[in-house]
């Protein structure tokens, strides 16, 4: 799934001119939103990647530390750099 996810990103990537730092930062943000939250995948039965989470969270809960919801943005513990006043959104414990 993360070879598809970098092939789409790429698209929107080539196909849009930004005019600064923060339109582009923006426009990944909302992307990954999309992707994960109402994009279905075919990997994961035509489903979007955050309801198989909550999925596998109902039928797994002893994986997982934290209960699975939808965040908006990148997953803070992925983020180089100080995480004050950031929630991680990485939930599951078991790979």
């Amino acid at each position: 799934m993360v070879e598809r996810f970098n092939g789409r990103i790429a698209e929107v990537l080539a196909t849009t001119r930004f005019d600064s730092s923060q339109s582009l930062e923006q426009t990944i943000t909302r992307y990954v939103q999309v992707y994960n939250q109402h994009i279905p995948q075919k990997a994961l039965g035509h489903i979007a990647p955050i309801q198989a989470l909550k999925d596998w969270a109902e039928k797994r809960p002893e994986l997982f530390k934290k209960r699975v919801y939808n965040l908006r943005g990148l997953d803070a513990s992925r983020i180089p750099g100080p995480r004050v006043g950031r929630k991680s959104r990485m939930v599951a414990t078991a790979g």
